[in-house]
């Protein structure tokens, strides 16, 4: 005990020295002297006493411990209980080193985004574009969406009008990497671009930024990332107000793609141009400038008769050179009409609430889809029941595999036969799995109890998408040929007018009828054919009619099906047509079948 009093006497020297002047250190030793023989003859008793001081100054620090350690279990309860959640300070420091280093990399992503789209114009657009796929593969596609999408939006949206080129070169650049990418980037810049439009438009704003933002839309609408559809929600929302200010919006976007509107959708052009009509002679008192609501009109009306010299400045030449370049870069990226965003105006101002269902795969973790406060204008809330009919109607017209079901039930929850196209292409079934769709298209027309023409028109865009569906399509009819004496009488004939569809529409060729053996035909095979070669006579106009039947008229290896096609007309589709139809349609018949028979004959006949 006498030798550590000892050591920790030095080291109490040693601090002492150290804050001691050098005049003070002669004295302080004698001091020290004293005091160490001072209590060198105290002996036992100043042991004990520092025992004791030691233990008393060990037992207050275990207490403060005690304490402090309480004060840390009183602060978590209270954090939890306030339903925050306690952060050690170890954890807290590497959050924010992560911070700070997360803060950095996107600064320098920002700087290189920055540094790519100043640069950006029609010569470099291909490098331009690689190069940011290429930072689109090395950072997380959200950090690239924002990052990109601020970029764009900094860039083209001023208070001043843009230049029409340069907005053109960057929504082309937004357009190609949506093809090449994914069609998130479309339709990340879309979202921001519709929000900043529709919270420019309310605030009244004097500058030239919503003018910019509808330009975005509009060649968006161009590039074929947008369909027609929210381009007519924006031209009625701003009919419908009809000030100054919407009226020169419509007139700046029909100027930029009111002939695409036309070609695309001319009936719902037609509905617009009537109801501007309509509200501009309502309004003929409220409007100070109504030089500028003639124009509109006129605008309208030249679009409706397709006279594009009636519209000033109108240009579609540099649109057509920026499409062209847009066709050579994305080539080999599935560039078709599945990658369009079918979207309306309040489908993307209402994305946080209903979630963003156009984008494939998209995370959401809003608010409820239905809400208790407005349960009643929300229609087909039990949307879990109808997946449960639907369901089991799949399993009921037996489809048995994961695939067959998917198919099926895209199929039954589509709008028209355009909505299940496009969805049925978003599946991205690959080969044997794609051949699926034309065995279920084939199968639901057979089920239905009289002949619904969707089945047919969804399986005529399938023959005019891929030239693999027409093969598809055609040996599932050869099949099905084969088996005919073995299908139902409503199946027979929900055959026949499928087959008949696609004929008449050129969706296949008549050459699909080569494997009939006109020599062996048994009584199922004529009743088909004729049925099928009478609505392909009588519902065809005469020059298609001529077109379908030469198609097969100069091929060498279809001698027999022309040969067979002229016996079979002549001997069971003439012969007795007076007898089961009325004069007209006979008279009618006989020249279809002069016009086929002549066609069949080919260049032969026109040497003749």
């Amino acid at each position: 005990e006498s030798d550590s009093q000892d050591e920790s006497e030095e080291e109490e020297e040693d601090v002492g020295n150290e804050k001691r002047g050098p005049g003070e250190e002669g004295a302080q030793s004698e001091v020290d002297d004293e005091d160490v023989s001072q209590e060198k003859e105290e002996g036992a008793e100043g042991a004990a006493q520092e025992k004791k001081r030691k233990g008393t100054v060990r037992f207050a620090e275990d207490e403060e411990k005690s304490e402090s350690s309480e004060i840390g279990e009183i602060t978590n309860q209270s954090l939890c209980k306030s339903g925050e959640k306690y952060i050690p300070p170890h954890v807290r420091c590497a959050g924010e080193t992560v911070d700070a280093q997360k803060k950095e990399e996107l600064e320098r992503l920002k700087k290189h985004v920055k540094g790519l789209v100043n640069r950006l114009s029609e010569p470099n657009m291909a490098s331009i574009s690689g190069q940011l796929e290429e930072l689109y593969m090395a950072h997380s596609r959200k950090d690239m969406n924002d990052t990109l999408t601020a970029t764009l939006l900094d860039a083209c949206v001023t208070a001043s009008a843009m230049p029409s080129r340069l907005m053109m070169e960057h929504v082309l650049l937004v357009s190609i990497l949506h093809h090449t990418v994914g069609i998130e980037v479309g339709a990340h810049f879309l979202e921001a671009v519709v929000r900043g439009f529709d919270d420019v438009y309310k605030s009244s704003s004097e500058g030239k930024e919503p003018d910019n933002l509808l330009t975005i839309v509009a060649h968006l609408y161009n590039f074929h990332v947008v369909q027609s559809l929210l381009i007519f929600d924006i031209l009625k929302k701003l009919v419908g107000t009809f000030t100054e200010k919407d009226i020169e919006l419509i007139l700046l976007m029909l100027k930029n793609v009111g002939f695409s509107l036309r070609r695309d959708d001319a009936l719902s052009l037609k509905e617009l141009i009537t109801e501007a009509q309509t509200k501009a002679s309502g309004a003929s008192g409220q409007c100070q400038d109504q030089t500028r609501v003639r124009f509109m009109l006129e605008t309208m009306l030249a679009l409706k008769n397709n006279d594009m010299r009636k519209i000033p400045g109108y240009d579609p030449e540099p649109v057509e050179r920026l499409r062209k370049l847009q066709r050579t870069l994305v080539r080999n990226s599935g560039s078709g009409s599945e990658t369009q965003l079918r979207v309306s105006w309040d489908n993307i101002l209402n994305a946080e609430q209903t979630g963003r269902w156009w984008i494939v795969g998209s995370a959401w973790s809003g608010a409820p889809m239905i809400d208790s406060s407005h349960r009643m204008h929300l229609p087909r809330q039990p949307s879990g029941m109808v997946s449960s009919k639907i369901l089991e109607l799949a399993r009921k017209q037996r489809m048995n595999t994961d695939i067959r079901r998917n198919i099926f039930c895209t199929i039954m929850t589509s709008e028209d036969c355009l909505d299940a196209f496009e969805k049925l292409l978003k599946l991205g079934l690959k080969d044997q799995q794609e051949r699926e769709i034309a065995h279920v298209i084939m199968d639901c027309c057979f089920q239905e109890k009289t002949y619904n023409p969707f089945y047919a028109y969804l399986a005529s865009k399938f023959c005019g998408y891929e030239r693999r569906f027409q093969m598809t399509f055609q040996f599932t009819i050869w099949d099905k040929f084969r088996d005919l004496e073995n299908l139902p009488a409503t199946n027979f004939s929900n055959f026949v007018h499928l087959v008949g569809h696609l004929l008449k529409t050129k969706s296949l060729p008549l050459s699909i009828l080569k494997v009939v053996e006109f020599s062996e035909l048994d009584k199922p095979r004529v009743h088909f054919l004729r049925k099928v070669l009478s609505i392909l006579l009588m519902e065809t106009e005469v020059e298609d009619l001529g077109l379908i039947f030469a198609r097969v008229s100069d091929n060498p290896k279809l001698g027999v099906l022309r040969e067979g096609l002229k016996l079979f007309i002549s001997h069971f589709l003439l012969k007795n047509a007076q007898a089961h139809r009325s004069a007209h349609e006979a008279s009618m018949l006989r020249e279809r079948a002069e016009v086929v028979t002549k066609a069949l004959q080919g260049k032969a006949s026109l040497r003749m």
